[in-house]
């Protein structure tokens, strides 16, 4: 259900019933590209049954899922097919189109090759957990996860707004100490991979992959002024993940004791859609509690800086505060990357 994380704080949000939510997000169901549309996006069943509902709550969790289309033109063809039309015109007319008249050019080639293109989908899970006040969304870009939270804010109500979760220590502070310890917080252990980086303009990285953690040089590098971007841990022995500078959660995966309780469940009861959310909400609710606790706590958000904005806002004010997409501007959910 989620291979990858990024988790947002509902800083506030008076949600409207199931009932509401299900027709807010009615509205913006998939609708497959057309013809000569290049990319379409939208909310679809999560349990995968046509014509079922698009928000299912399962123990008080909300669960979504979002398709995204994408269908381009080999950039390799439309450059043959370009070069090709250029030659014919200067044959033609003595003149080889430059500039604008080629871009043109360029631009009618796509669009005349589009409807033959292939479509490519993906798909993104949100869960929103009004409880512990989290939405946890399955990607750990900026730009995509703030084109989400942004189309959420849109559609929720209730003066929907998120904050990108943030910790009283910061994630690349606090690896760094686990690393030069040797030793992880309690109830996490550390894995087999990790990346440094010098936070400087040449970004001089070593990384470690599928090798020992515990060796003197990665705290020589530390000392260095190195700061680990990424490295892998392990919760409790249930869930390995990678965690990220930007505390995003990268290649989550349930391990052996939480396998076979889902397969346990499975024999008993065959395979259930709300039995597997049961399980992975339950699981990665702990490991986020563990997690931030291990940083220090939530941090406060800072007064007058200003968090993913309510519907009434322009869209470009909706996205969460302090994340790299924020400053260069909020992508429309009609841009959304697969």
């Amino acid at each position: 259900m989620f291979k990858n994380a990024l988790v947002y704080r509902i800083e506030h949000w008076d949600a409207p019933d199931l009932a509401t939510i299900e027709e807010r997000l009615d509205g913006a169901r998939f609708v497959a590209c057309g013809a000569s549309e290049p990319e379409s996006s939208g909310f679809v069943e999560p349990r995968g049954e046509n014509h079922g509902a698009l928000a299912e709550s399962v123990g008080g969790q909300i669960i979504l899922k979002l398709r995204a289309e994408t269908k381009a033109v080999p950039g390799g063809v439309v450059k043959d097919e370009l070069e090709r039309r250029l030659d014919a015109i200067e044959q033609e007319t003595g003149r080889r189109p430059k500039g604008k008249r080629a871009k043109e050019l360029k631009d009618e080639i796509v669009r005349e090759l589009l409807p033959r293109a292939f479509p490519k989908r993906s798909a993104t899970m949100v869960w929103i957990a009004p409880q512990a006040g989290l939405v946890v969304i399955g990607v750990t870009g900026a730009k995509k996860a703030d084109a989400i939270v942004t189309r959420l804010v849109e559609l929720l109500g209730g003066s929907f707004r998120l904050g990108l979760a943030q910790t009283q220590l910061a994630p690349a502070t606090a690896m760094a100490a686990w690393l030069g310890d040797k030793e992880a917080p309690g109830g996490f252990t550390i894995d087999r991979d990790c990346e440094l980086k010098q936070p400087d303009s040449e970004k001089a990285a070593v990384r470690y992959a599928r090798h020992t953690l515990e060796l003197d040089e990665i705290g020589e590098h530390i000392r260095q002024g190195k700061l680990p971007t990424q490295l892998a841990l392990t919760w409790n022995a249930r869930v390995s993940f990678v965690l990220s500078e930007s505390m995003a959660l990268k290649k989550i995966k349930l391990l052996d004791g939480v396998l076979e309780q889902v397969e346990a469940q499975a024999q008993r009861e065959g395979r259930d859609f709300d039995a597997d959310v049961a399980i992975v909400t339950g699981e990665l609710s702990k490991l986020i509690a563990d997690l931030v606790e291990a940083l220090g706590g939530w941090a406060e958000r800072q007064e007058g800086v200003p968090a993913a904005a309510p519907a009434a806002a322009p869209a470009a004010a909706a996205a969460p505060a302090a994340t790299a997409a924020t400053a260069a501007g909020v992508a429309p959910w009609d841009e959304l990357p697969a």
